[in-house]
């Protein structure tokens, strides 16, 4: 080690508050980042093994193959696994409970399906052969069809088909066909199977609730394959990358398979999706949040060195005197960046892994218990996110050294001991308003001109100051934006269970409904009558979508005027009152005789197939108070049998609890029972639906509650799996966000006293000068509080446009997969210009109740800090 490098390990040594504080800032940004990619990676691994432990671990479906086709199938390079399954088919279950649910579903998988699937055995042994099967354990739970091992089943298994239109085939994933209270639909072309029980599973995880069919699994032997026996080839590759779906559909192509088909969500979890769109928007929010990241650590670790450079640039100074080189100034620099580097990247990577895997620790009992994962989350590490932590850390030391070294090895030894080109003054320099003066005193314009003297130390406070808010205002930003993206991209489904009753709808039918809500599960019902009309809507309010085509074709209207179809759904008084309450309407003004009032939904999402994007629009551009003519066509003499007209009393974005949204070209309306009963005659009574939402604390026993007791023309629907699972991605998005918020909250907090408290420790001598001339300690609060306030000003004056400017960005991003409008988070700007100034008041009054407490002659004779 030379002489220039000795000597500035001994200037670390002696400094220790400020190579302290340096170390402290360089580990929170090495351990902000390490723990931002930890995060990342880990919440991905997360998502994969649960989607595998859901789903089933496999990547692309082939489906219909025959032999010659399997075996290219295996014999393709990308191919590392193949499972073979074949849907069977459908046998009525003799005996079963539950009308909603008749038949059993037999499933059949290879051996490498046993592994690869979801199958938990509970009891006994999985098949071996063809003519053995393993059944769920849901069959004597919900259809109370008891079974054994040993048993021998005899079943004639066919499709599900609608009656009168054998060719739709019918799966799991469709529910029961019922008209009037009948079944609509019947097993076709059966065969007769016998099956000796071998074990019982429970019931698998990718079974829609509302399945019409038992799962029974048998096994399924490759030698049995024929050209006529056609089989699903279900692949795992070798290697997750883009160029799959190209090469999975050139195989298929190439072998005259039908189109392959993808496990989109597993794959989604890897980072790769054939979904140009959402490619892009990733990448681009990747990109943006990265280089936020990036930003703000090279703020935190730079500000360290900016504010300390007079006291480097006077150590230099003194080596330049006895003959160091301007080379040797600034490798000194550097060698002080690399120490400190040495020192922190380590700890903060290990302080990093540390505070995420206590996060986790925290968390997984809620993600376990409220959002029902089987997963744990864990801290899962990569060499490529330590590898991005180390790499952002040492370019950042290096770009927060550089400036400073360069502008060392110019200086001269007389200027950088003496400190003259710390400050270069000009009277137009430290100008400042008569105003100022005038009306805020003497005091002001002292805190002003000290702003404007130490320009330097200003800036680096300020541009802390706009970090902070630009990073605080893109992440809430982007975690609100994030959370309504999710919400456009789900159907609308706010409730567990649906019941729908078909047909006329009698007192009896009414009642027993209201009696489901009373069942000890239920925390929350709400029973909806519907009916569809039609109205007429001028194309000045048409949805900009529709505006679009009538601009291209005419021909679509009638005298000026488009057809929109109508859902009228009528709440009951305290459903309705509560969702009056959240729209911002008074009740009574929806009951009204004289004058049928409703709420209109004139907000909308809705998935545009062609442009891939999930996207907001408005449903109908109208005011409130206007009307809308409404009419009823009977379907069977295609007359119009029913007339009226209702007036918008609100307009809202906001759906109640189990509606969903209509497409472009319709219009939901929401009113009282009483309204409805206006527009209800005789001709149309027995069209209206009636339908009951509940949300439960535990489905799965309500709907068996319900099965139990239910009329025979009731359809009961199940669908808290399926929403369950997006409200743990909104849930896991918002904990995950949220927390990062708060960690950038925390570290920007930290950086602006580390700022702020090092410069009013610079400028001890210079506050124990102004004490000397006469300055009273009211005084000199009043100057450190208008100090205050020109920070807070200025930094938002920056950090405002910047962070619109960001957020705009990050609108754009996303808006490659939604559309919706660009709104500013009005709420949280507000709330950062408050803490702006509550932050910075606090780091002012902090540093300077340390300096008020000095001796003003010994900070006369103060040298270095």
């Amino acid at each position: 080690m030379n002489i220039v490098n000795k000597l500035t390990v001994r200037h670390l040594k002696q400094n220790k508050r400020r190579t302290l504080v340096t170390i402290i800032g360089v580990i929170i940004s090495v351990a902000m980042v390490m723990a931002v990619a930890t995060l990342a990676v880990s919440f991905m691994d997360l998502m994969q093994r649960q989607s595998i432990a859901t789903d089933g671990e496999w990547h692309v479906l082939y489906k219909d193959v025959n032999k010659a086709q399997l075996e290219a199938i295996k014999n393709d390079e990308a191919t590392k696994k193949v499972v073979i399954s074949r849907d069977r088919g459908y046998a009525l279950l003799e005996g079963g409970q539950n009308e909603s649910k008749p038949y059993l579903f037999i499933k059949e998988y290879n051996a490498q399906g046993f592994k690869q699937f979801p199958i938990e055995l509970s009891s006994g042994r999985l098949p071996k052969a063809n003519d053995e099967v393993v059944l769920s354990e849901h069959i004597a739970t919900n259809a109370k069809v008891e079974h054994k091992i040993g048993d021998r089943i005899t079943l004639d298994v066919g499709e599900r088909t609608i009656t009168g239109d054998e060719g739709n085939v019918l799966g799991q994933a469709e529910p029961l066909q019922t008209e009037d209270g009948k079944t609509s639909e019947s097993v076709t072309n059966k065969t007769t199977a016998n099956y000796t029980v071998v074990g019982f599973i429970k019931r698998p995880t990718w079974e829609p609730t509302w399945a019409p069919g038992y799962t029974i699994i048998s096994y399924l032997d490759e030698s049995m394959i024929g050209a006529n026996n056609p089989v699903n080839a279900t692949v795992v590759l070798k290697k997750i990358q883009s160029t799959l779906f190209d090469h999975a559909k050139q195989l298929a192509k190439k072998n005259k398979i039908e189109s392959p088909q993808f496990n989109s969500d597993l794959l989604r979890y890897y980072g790769v999706t054939n979904n140009d769109n959402l490619h892009s928007m990733l990448y681009s929010l990747s990109a943006i949040i990265m280089a936020v990241i990036i930003v703000g650590s090279v703020s935190l670790i730079y500000n360290t060195f900016a504010i300390s450079v007079s006291e480097r640039s006077r150590h230099l100074g003194m080596l330049a005197s006895v003959g160091a080189t301007k080379r040797q100034k600034r490798n000194s620099v550097f060698f002080e960046g690399i120490i400190i580097g040495l020192i922190s990247i380590p700890i903060g990577i290990i302080a990093g892994l540390v505070g995420i895997g206590i996060t986790f620790w925290a968390i997984n009992s809620i993600i376990q218990g409220a959002l029902g994962m089987t997963e744990k989350l864990t801290v899962t590490v990569t060499p490529f996110s330590i590898l991005i932590a180390c790499a952002v850390s040492m370019v950042t030391i290096f770009i927060s050294t550089y400036l400073p070294a360069i502008k060392a090895s110019r200086i001269s030894a007389i200027d950088a001991i003496r400190q003259t080109t710390e400050v270069k003054l000009t009277g137009k320099s430290v100008k400042t308003s008569k105003f100022v003066r005038k009306l805020f005193g003497i005091e002001a314009e002292i805190g002003l001109k000290n702003l404007k003297r130490n320009k330097r130390k200003y800036q680096a406070t300020v541009f802390s100051l706009v970090i902070s808010i630009v990073l605080f205002l893109a992440v809430s930003f982007f975690t609100d934006n994030l959370k309504k993206s999710l919400v456009l991209s789900q159907d609308g489904i706010s409730y567990d269970i649906s019941v729908s009753v078909s047909g006329k709808i009698t007192d009896s039918d009414i009642r027993m409904l209201k009696s489901f809500s009373s069942l000890v599960d239920v925390t929350e019902s709400s029973v909806v009558n519907e009916l569809n009309m039609n109205t007429w809507i001028d194309e000045a309010s048409l949805a900009d979508e529709l505006q679009k085509m009538v601009k291209q074709d005419k021909s679509v209207l009638v005298d000026g005027k488009y057809p929109y179809y109508v859902k009228i759904h009528s709440l009951n008084e305290q459903n309705l009152k509560t969702y009056a309450k959240t729209v911002g309407i008074d009740y009574d003004k929806l009951t009204t005789k004289e004058d049928l009032a409703g709420i209109v939904i004139d907000t909308i999402p809705y998935e545009d197939m062609e442009a891939g994007k999930y996207v907001e629009t408005k449903a109908i551009h109208t005011k409130v108070g206007n009307t809308i003519d409404l009419t009823y066509t009977d379907p069977e003499t295609e007359k119009e049998v029913l007339s009226n007209t209702v007036k918008i009393a609100a307009l809202t974005n906001q759906f109640p609890m189990g509606f969903s949204p209509v497409e472009i070209g319709g219009l939901n309306i929401i009113v009282s029972e009483q309204v409805m009963n206006q527009l209800v005659n005789e001709k149309v009574n027995d069209r209206t639906q009636t339908l009951l939402y509940l949300k439960s604390k535990d489905p799965m026993k309500t709907q068996q509650e319900i099965e139990e007791i239910k009329d025979n023309k009731m359809y009961v629907q199940n669908v808290y799996q399926g929403r369950q699972q997006d409200e743990q991605m909104i849930m896991l998005m918002s904990v995950f966000t949220y927390g990062f918020i708060a960690l950038i909250t925390a570290i920007s907090i930290a950086n602006i006293f580390n700022t702020i408290s090092t410069s009013i420790a610079l400028r001890k001598r210079e506050f124990a000068m102004l004490k000397s001339v006469g300055m009273t300690p009211k005084g000199f609060n009043k100057m450190i509080n208008y100090e205050s306030i020109f920070y807070g000003i200025k930094s938002l004056l920056y950090g405002l446009p910047i962070s619109i400017a960001v957020m705009y960005l990050i609108h754009k991003a996303l808006m490659n997969s939604f559309r919706y409008g660009f709104t500013l988070p009005w709420i949280s700007m507000i709330c950062v210009i408050a803490a702006v100034f509550i932050i910075v008041g606090s780091a002012m009054l902090y540093s300077s109740a340390k300096v008020k407490k000095e001796n003003i002659i010994d900070a006369l004779k103060q040298e270095s800090i």
